[in-house]
């Protein structure tokens, strides 16, 4: 049985300082894509910096993963949860 990978992730703008929430099958890639301006989301929010990432090895689990981060409880969960991470950047 082979495991697929799927990264939910969290992008801090250092500009505006505030969070992007995204997913993707290729993290790596898909990184390169926002440092490079290739993302229309966060084009103008550059410099960002990777804060958290979370691994999937089903889809429907990583969409609902993101949906959750975006809605206000997630949000403010996250936020909670990288306190420490934020107030350090």
């Amino acid at each position: 049985m082979s495991l697929e990978n799927y990264y939910v992730y969290v992008l801090f703008s250092i500009k505006d300082g505030k969070l992007y929430v995204g997913y993707s099958r290729f993290l790596n890639q898909r990184l390169k894509q926002h440092s490079r301006g290739k993302v229309l989301s966060t084009r103008n929010r550059r410099p960002l910096k990777i804060i958290h990432y979370e691994w999937f090895v089903n889809e429907n689990d990583t969409k609902s993963r993101e949906r959750f981060l975006k809605s206000g409880f997630g949000r403010e969960q996250l936020r909670a949860s990288l306190k420490r991470t934020l107030n350090s950047i």
